[in-house]
């Protein structure tokens, strides 16, 4: 690959930025449509909701867990080539897909080779566009984000046209295809040239080891620089965000997943169902950017947490409306107020945890963050499975997913509120030993020296 062919903040920088759009739109807008393929997928294997479940549990759990190995791929190949082989894998697993003959090989191939294949278009793609962007990246990440809008929106319609013409099978085919643009994508991303000369300088020669513990060695190197364990043993607040996203996502994507189940299952329509799915994805097309543009506000910035727990509340308590009736107007409504809290998570989310941890422990923080919710990913939606199995009524589903999101809201907002009251009182603290060591260096005078004054706090 020949490289620095092209300038950060240049012509070409538009070029990428639509190529991103594009690459995001076919990565994470593809598992909302997942659910148009439920029904069919239960009864080509007679399988149950749980068994049938793991379908995007693992798909959205690999398009997390792997970022890590995307990072280590990123920094040995560079972005244009891990994003193609994405492309390539991603198309592989549904083409293969649509030959699966039992639910184990759809867990491997829709399941986990495509999932890994999304993960490296998309990481990569994003990764890329902090380089081609410095002065205007704010503005090229939220018209990026857009690209995530437009796939839910154009997802699930594609889905349900092929589905009725083709089958699950020759859906997945073609949708085989379709990833394969993930390629075209990433041939636009050429290399930038940075103004920074790689720093050359002799270093010793290590000392020897064997095999056996090079090999530990590297890894222990390899976790420590991609995964902030040290972070999450003592950043207070870090922890306390880790914990209530993960136990948030164990609710957060069951409405993505059986909504369309959800709505079939009252008698609407097969095409009116797919359509809801289409408002979500509609809606966040304007709702994103806006929250984003609202999110970085001066005057919202000492309140970011909060707002990012009233949206995982607001969107908790949507779900029990859901959950009450299964008109399809009603249900529209419910994709509408759905879609508001939707766009405060996905405009909050990232620019929470910049606030919490310091940009330079940024990635590591969140490399570690996405592993972590991608365990909370493959368990959720099996588990809903497993409630539905036993009870035979999706509205259990949709409770179950508010009592997650809504007792994470309140776990991570009172907890930020008791970390900043304590936050302020050891400031108060330090202030007032200030203020006391300045009133007493006026009292005894410059030149007298006085004896060393002691204080004893404590903190409950």
């Amino acid at each position: 690959m020949p490289q620095a062919l092209e300038r950060a903040d240049g012509s070409w920088a538009w070029v990428v930025l639509l190529a991103t759009m594009v690459t995001q739109g076919l990565t994470l807008g593809f598992p909302t449509c997942i659910g148009i393929f439920f029904t069919d997928l239960q009864w080509e294997f007679q399988a149950s909701n749980s068994q049938t479940s793991w379908i995007p549990s693992i798909l959205m759990a690999v398009l997390h867990m792997a970022g890590p190995l995307c990072s280590i791929l990123v920094g040995r190949f560079g972005c244009r080539v891990t994003t193609m082989l994405g492309g390539v894998l991603a198309s592989l697993g549904m083409v293969a897909s649509s030959f699966s003959r039992n639910l184990s090989q759809l867990y491997f191939t829709a399941g986990f080779i495509t999932g890994l294949g999304m993960c490296f278009s998309f990481q990569s793609s994003v990764t890329v566009l902090g380089f081609y962007f410095v002065r205007r990246r704010v503005l090229a990440n939220a018209l990026a984000s857009m690209g995530v809008s437009l796939g839910i929106t154009l997802w699930p319609l594609l889905s349900r046209y092929l589905l009725e013409d083709l089958g699950w099978r020759g859906t997945f085919l073609v949708f085989g295809g379709v990833f394969l643009h993930c390629c075209i994508c990433g041939a636009i991303m050429r290399p930038v040239a940075t103004s920074v000369a790689p720093e050359t300088k002799e270093c010793p020669p290590p000392p020897p080891e064997t095999p056996a513990l090079g090999c530990v060695a590297a890894c222990g190197r390899t976790i420590q620089r991609h995964l902030a364990f040290d972070i999450l043993r003592h950043n207070t607040g870090y922890c306390v965000y880790v914990l209530g996203v993960m136990w948030s996502i164990l609710g957060f994507p069951l409405p993505q997943v059986f909504l369309v189940p959800y709505a079939m299952w009252h008698r609407v329509e097969e095409q009116q169902a797919a359509l809801l799915i289409s408002i979500i994805g509609f809606s966040n097309i304007f709702l994103r950017p806006l929250a984003g543009l609202m999110a970085g506000q001066p005057a919202f910035a000492s309140h970011r947490k909060y707002l990012f727990s009233l949206a995982f509340l607001l969107n908790g308590l949507t779900n029990l409306v859901c959950a009450a009736s299964g008109d399809f107007w009603v249900l529209v409504g419910y994709c509408l107020v759905y879609s508001v809290s939707m766009s405060g998570i996905g405009a909050l989310i990232f620019q929470v945890l910049m606030d919490i941890v310091p940009m330079d422990q940024f990635p590591r923080a969140l490399g570690l963050f996405t592993v972590l919710d991608g365990f909370a990913f493959l368990i959720s939606p099996p588990l809903a499975g497993l409630l539905l199995d036993a009870t035979n009524n999706f509205s259990y589903v949709f409770f179950m997913s508010s009592f997650f999101l809504i007792s994470a809201a309140l776990f991570m907002g009172g907890s930020f509120y008791a970390l900043q009251k304590k936050e302020q009182g050891k400031r108060a603290v330090v202030a007032d030993a200030l203020e006391q060591d300045i009133f007493l260096e006026a009292k005894d005078g410059p030149g007298k020296q006085r004896s060393p004054v002691i204080m004893y706090v404590t903190s409950v």
